[in-house]
């Protein structure tokens, strides 16, 4: 069988003997990863060395390896080779090693210069998985400083080859048109229908309608598994065939080869089947156009799962996979004006997963993240977030990798459950966290709704490995155990099914999760408090919430409150190894006294506290101006006297712009209390010592000596009136003119209004009746003289016949009291 991509190896091997990074686009089928390697491995530059090329999956890694064995006639383990996490199939012969992304990046921590291999070919690189960024990042490096004879080959369905080319500096790019027999596309609205039904209901009809195998796009294992079921109720003319990645190779390997009963296939399957793999004999496909993401959020440090709509190119990647062998038909459940809002491509990994992986690699690699070319930079936050856990962790001091984070590095998992299985001292602590560890990386094996204790899980599963019969998942089980194996092989440990207290599971938890310690909130209620500030909860009526703390292995973010999916109970005592003392002062706002203890936390939880009685001194009034800062001036003496002063000085700020009178507004003054306020807090401890401080003469203290000998007499606390009196003005803090409410019978005589601020601001009157009463109110006591005050006058005599009203107030007297008419 002639492949199309044959047609172009000439010049690909034309462009890698000239150029050290090459890019390769080919659609699916049109046998880049079966071919495109055989074809290279004579080739001079090549010198006899290996080629390594990178699969983003263990199932396309080893069936990749297999059928290029096929292809030479041989085995797995001759020429052609493959290596996954826990199983290796390689020789000495070896000359093709197919492997998994994250295997090259540990080839190249033991080996920076990867001797005897000539070519690293990405494979499905329009994946943009984090391990295939990081190893190109890596190979690149490799090649600047140790390797420049070293050749990258970028093989891709679909791929924007202008982009990556400049971003690999313009590196060229070979595309191959393949082979792709039409394909017939058809929009089918689901409706209301869920993604199952919908799902269901359109392959019972393709069955009836048209020939050939179907294969059947779905987000997970969970909707594969409810779709079967349907279809298996109604009993369908065709063996229905689940394929996801956590099945055992076997049952992976019968969805992607013929029936050798040559019954018809229904194909089930997650985005696994988009790329790299080819599935015999489809003619029909059908899309639910879902896909499962992992997400990460760095604020909460959690990756979680998404069920999100795919984006244009997979939607025509799984299209073409009904055209491979002839013209086909595909499905898709959403309606066409749909299809045209479609993201247009994936996001690259890097900008949404969990980066402490990557991190950990680069502390490792010795070189930090900014020193790499990158085909995207990874974010800054995520990058932050993943190093402050690698800190708590251990893996890395003064930004240099410790030997634990080498020895964590060298474990085939996530640094979290690196670090657990590692703290694990006993041998049967040691098989615990192996199984710990196992159950964290596969699949729950219970049910949903089944509660979130994973002691439960544990117990499970030792009671299925002995031989018991048990409720659960026995596929997710068989996984379970495969891992638990790995590491029990990797830790030289004998399988023992011993007794363990639920205690010691949240102990071991620690380790991988120092930030998810929780505490109830409630006695016996479902919510908790984390160390990292965020609150869960449990699933209702969960026996967890007997237990006042936890350890949350998994939880998602949630938008207010997190949901709690995997804990186990962890006894106080075991946190304390992990606790920090932390000095604490307040203050008590109901009290209004200054309270200082010691807490003894992890993260935001306190453990335990006791009172002290010495403070240091610089905390102390720290603590005081911030509570000033939340209580503002009625922490202090704060009466008619003290706003004056205040209002006298923000007056003279208003009238006189240009000379340097302070801002001692309410809002200002909290905001510089450390500045001001501070000195005056020597002897302060409670409410009462507020109260006794001189305010007038702090605020006053804030002026420059010049001004304060001027505060007097530009904004005087009183003025004098023709009767003798010392009438207090009133300021506003908003620079309007002092207000004076004086009697009529005081200002007889007075002929213009009185002025402060050097004549320039003109005093606004309340001019009062003998009791007290407003009678008018100006700014221009002259018209007043002139004009309004016979009509006052008049009234006047009426309501107050005992005092003397002269006609002429010009040259009246002054009178404080009754002047008795003459």
């Amino acid at each position: 069988m002639q492949f199309p991509v044959e047609e172009v190896v000439p010049e690909l091997k034309l462009r890698l003997q000239q150029s050290p990074i090459v890019i390769l686009q080919a659609p699916p089928g049109a046998g880049k990863s079966t071919i495109v390697p055989l074809r290279l491995l004579k080739e001079p530059w090549l010198a006899g060395n290996k080629i390594i090329m990178l699969q983003p999956r263990r199932l396309a890694a080893r069936s990749v390896a297999i059928r290029l064995a096929q292809l030479l006639d041989e085995q797995p383990g001759e020429t052609v080779g493959y290596r996954v996490r826990f199983d290796n199939v390689v020789g000495k012969n070896t000359r093709i090693e197919v492997v998994t992304e994250g295997i090259l990046t540990r080839m190249l921590q033991s080996d920076n210069a990867l001797e005897n291999v000539g070519l690293v070919i990405f494979d499905e690189f329009h994946e943009r998985s984090l391990h295939a960024d990081l190893a190109l990042a890596l190979c690149r490096q490799t090649q600047q400083w140790l390797r420049p004879d070293l050749r990258l080959l970028i093989m891709s369905a679909t791929l924007d080859g202008e982009k990556i080319s400049a971003a690999l500096g313009n590196a060229p790019a070979v595309t191959s048109a393949g082979r792709q027999f039409p394909v017939t596309i058809r929009y089918e609205a689901a409706g209301d229908d869920s993604i199952v039904l919908a799902t269901s209901r359109m392959v019972k009809k393709a069955l009836k309608e048209h020939p050939g195998d179907l294969l059947v796009f779905l987000p997970g294992a969970g909707e594969i598994r409810r779709v079967q079921e349907l279809l298996e109720a109604d009993s369908p003319a065709a063996i229905i065939l689940p394929l996801y990645g956590d099945l055992p190779f076997q049952k992976q390997q019968q969805a992607i080869l013929p029936d050798p009963s040559g019954r018809r296939k229904i194909v089930l399957s997650t985005s696994l089947a988009e790329t790299s793999l080819t599935i015999e004999g489809i003619a029909i496909v059908i899309d639910s156009g879902y896909a499962r993401v992992p997400r990460f959020d760095p604020r909460s440090g959690l990756t979680r799962l998404e069920t999100v709509r795919v984006t244009r190119d997979a939607a025509d990647q799984r299209a073409g996979r009904a055209g491979r062998l002839g013209p086909g038909i595909c499905y898709r459940l959403w309606p066409k004006a749909t299809h045209t809002h479609l993201a247009d491509a994936r996001q690259p990994e890097i900008l949404e997963a969990d980066l402490a992986p990557l991190m950990l690699e680069l502390f490792s690699w010795g070189a930090s993240y900014q020193e790499l070319n990158w085909i995207t930079n990874p974010p800054a936050g995520a990058v932050s977030q993943a190093t402050d856990l690698l800190k708590v962790l251990g893996a890395i001091h003064l930004n240099k990798i410790t030997e634990r984070g080498k020895e964590m590095l060298r474990l085939p998992t996530h640094p979290r459950l690196a670090h657990l299985l590692l703290q694990a001292d006993s041998r049967m602590e040691k098989l615990l966290a192996s199984d710990i560890a196992a159950l964290l990386e596969e699949r729950d094996p219970f049910p949903k709704e089944s509660g979130a204790d994973l002691t439960l899980r544990i117990e499970l599963l030792r009671r299925w490995r002995a031989g018991e019969r048990v409720s659960a998942d026995h596929g997710a089980l068989e996984r379970i155990e495969r891992n638990a194996a790995a590491w029990r092989r990797i830790f030289k440990l004998e399988v023992d099914n011993g007794l363990f207290a639920d205690e010691q599971v949240g102990k071991l938890l620690l380790e991988a999760y120092p930030e998810r310690i929780a505490r109830q909130i409630d006695k016996l209620g479902l919510r908790y408090k984390l160390a990292n500030g965020r609150t869960a909860k449990l699933p209702d009526h969960d026996a967890l919430a007997q237990k006042l703390w936890l350890v949350v292995a998994e939880m998602d973010a949630g938008s207010k409150e997190g949901k709690i999916f995997l804990a186990a109970p962890v006894h106080e005592s075991d946190l304390m190894p992990l606790a920090t003392e932390r000095q604490s002062v307040e203050w008590d706002h109901a009290r209004g006294v200054l309270s200082a203890k010691v807490d003894r936390q992890v993260g935001g939880l306190v453990l335990s506290s006791r009172p002290i009685a010495a403070v240091d001194a610089s905390l102390r009034i720290a603590t005081l101006c911030a509570a000033f800062r939340d209580t503002g001036f009625s922490l202090l003496n704060w009466e008619e006297e003290q706003q004056q002063v205040m209002a006298r000085l923000l007056s003279l700020r208003a009238w006189r712009p240009t000379e340097p009178w302070p801002d001692v507004s309410e809002d200002a003054l909290r905001g510089t209390a450390e500045t001001w306020l501070a000195p005056y807090l020597v002897d302060v401890y409670k409410r009462a010592d507020f109260e006794r401080l001189d305010v007038p003469a702090m605020l006053m203290s804030l002026l420059p000596g010049t001004l304060r000998q001027k505060f007097q007499t530009l904004a005087p606390e009183k003025l004098a009136v023709p009767s003798g009196s010392m009438i207090r003005l009133g300021y506003a803090a908003t620079g309007e003119p002092p207000v004076m409410q004086v009697r009529l019978q005081e200002v007889f005589g007075l002929l213009e209004t009185p002025t402060v601020n050097e004549g320039r601001t003109k005093v606004m009157l309340h001019l009062l009746s003998p009791g007290y009463k407003p009678v008018q109110v100006t700014q221009d006591l002259k018209s007043f003289w002139t004009t309004t005050y016979h009509e006052v006058r008049k009234e006047l005599r009426m309501r107050y016949p005992r005092h003397h009203w002269p006609e002429d107030p010009w040259t009246a007297e002054a009178v404080r009291g009754v002047k008795r008419k003459s």
